[in-house]
């Protein structure tokens, strides 16, 4: 396993491994998997997918500062730089990309501005003002650096998923986007590298969120039809959850990520939701038809 923290050689070592393993007519392919580290069992699994798809797997690991708000957690994002690459080697990762901020954005003002129209105005988008141009920015000149052939990305982001397969698809980039499973605890809690925030207590609490998710989607296949009724009655049991307080909680078009009243056999529609436990922002979606 190769570990680069520049450009050029990683550039470098990318064409050398294409070269090297390309068989015939069958170029070899690139899978990319970005992170911001503190690597847990859902970006295994996406590393897992890659390798499982793929003759070269890069890992890249830079928490990006475009994407966190002036009162986010920047500074106190997790970091376990020696446990990433014990996992991504154990995994079998060709390459990992660790550039620091220098590296990927220069000394000076970056000028340019990534931005996707409509699929950033509600849930996450609403809540977090630019945070998605953030993460278009660093996903663009990843693929850029890269230029895998595949990049893979969990479900449990579901707006950065929709956001980024956007993104590919009007500026005609020739990179496959490969949607994963969110991957869960056993109590059903999704797997995130915020749940390290939570105390003792807040654990316990956070499982209860998928559970709400889980309940609405029960009444709804049983029969029930006032989403906003729904709606209303899941903003209030988490509500009055000890420490928890909803951002938002809806169901949303999955093409256009808009809010919607009613369900469309000709629509895909997620529940999405964000809850602050304590003062982590937790993240969860459930597809409901």
């Amino acid at each position: 396993m190769i570990i680069c923290d520049k450009i050029s050689p990683l550039r470098s070592e990318i064409r050398s491994m294409r070269t090297a393993r390309t068989m015939g007519a069958l170029a070899a392919r690139v899978g990319l998997v970005p992170t911001m580290g503190f690597l847990h069992e859902g970006h295994a699994s996406l590393i897992q997918k890659a390798r499982a798809e793929n003759e070269i797997v890069v890992v890249s690991i830079f928490i990006n500062p475009l994407q966190f708000g002036p009162n986010e957690d920047l500074n106190r994002y997790p970091r376990s730089p020696e446990q990433d690459q014990a996992l991504c080697e154990q995994l079998g990762v060709d390459l990992i990309f660790t550039p620091n901020i220098e590296e990927m954005y220069g000394t000076e003002k970056v000028f340019t501005r990534v931005h996707v129209e409509l699929l950033g105005n509600y849930l996450c988008g609403a809540s977090r003002p630019g945070h998605f141009d953030g993460v278009c920015m660093v996903v663009s000149k990843l693929f850029h650096i890269v230029e895998p052939d595949a990049t893979y990305f969990g479900e449990k982001d579901v707006q950065q998923l929709r956001i980024v397969e956007q993104m590919v698809k009007d500026l005609s980039m020739p990179i496959e986007i490969v949607s994963c499973a969110t991957v869960r605890e056993e109590d059903g809690l999704a797997k995130s590298s915020r749940n390290a925030y939570l105390s003792p207590t807040q654990r316990k609490i956070a499982p209860e969120i998928f559970r709400t998710l889980q309940t609405i989607a029960a009444r709804i296949h049983s029969g029930e039809r006032n989403l906003m009724q729904l709606q209303s009655d899941a903003i209030h049991h988490l509500n009055h959850l000890p420490e928890c307080k909803v951002d938002y909680l809806l169901f949303v078009d999955l093409q256009t990520l808009t809010p919607v009243d009613q369900l469309d056999a000709n629509h895909s529609i997620r529940l999405a939701v964000a809850v602050y436990v304590g003062a982590t922002r937790l993240i969860d979606n459930l597809l409901i038809t």
